[in-house]
C-alpha cells in the first residue's frame, strides 16, 4: 500500500490549495479515505473523509463549508479543496486509509498513511 500527497505549499489567508493524494497497491474504490492533519505541537486531527464510491462526503467543523473533498476511482486519486484558508489551518496534511467501514473515524483508526503535504497559511 503505498499514499503519496501532493499540492501544499505557502498561501495568505484567504487563500486557496488543492490537494491531491495518489494510492497504489490496493483496491482503492473499496475504501473510505480520509485527510488528516496536525499542527505543530498538537495531535492529529481528522479533516475530511468520503465513502468508497464518492458521493458522500464527511467535515469536521472546523472546515465545514471551506474544503471540498472529492476522489477519482478510476485513476485512484483523492482530492482535498481548501478554500478561504486561514493560519490556523497550517498544518502537514495526510491522506489516509480507513481499514473498516463507516466515514468518520480517529485518526489512529485509520491503517496507512502517506508522508504528508505541508500547507502553511502565513501573510
Amino acid at each position: 500500500v503505498q499514499l503519496v500527497e501532493s499540492g501544499g505549499g505557502i498561501v495568505q489567508p484567504g487563500g486557496s490549495l488543492r490537494l491531491s493524494c495518489v494510492a497504489s497497491g490496493f483496491t482503492f474504490s473499496a475504501y473510505t479515505m480520509t485527510w488528516v492533519r496536525q499542527a505543530p505541537g498538537k495531535g492529529p486531527e481528522w479533516v475530511s473523509a468520503i465513502n468508497p464510491t464518492g458521493d458522500v462526503p464527511s467535515y469536521s467543523d472546523s472546515v465545514k463549508g471551506r474544503f471540498t473533498i472529492s476522489r477519482d476511482n478510476a485513476r485512484n486519486t483523492l482530492s482535498l479543496h481548501l478554500d478561504n484558508l486561514k493560519f490556523e489551518d497550517t498544518a502537514l496534511y495526510y491522506c489516509a486509509r480507513l481499514g473498516r467501514g463507516g466515514l468518520r473515524a480517529h485518526p489512529y483508526e485509520h491503517d496507512y498513511w502517506g508522508p504528508g503535504t505541508q500547507v502553511t497559511v502565513s501573510s
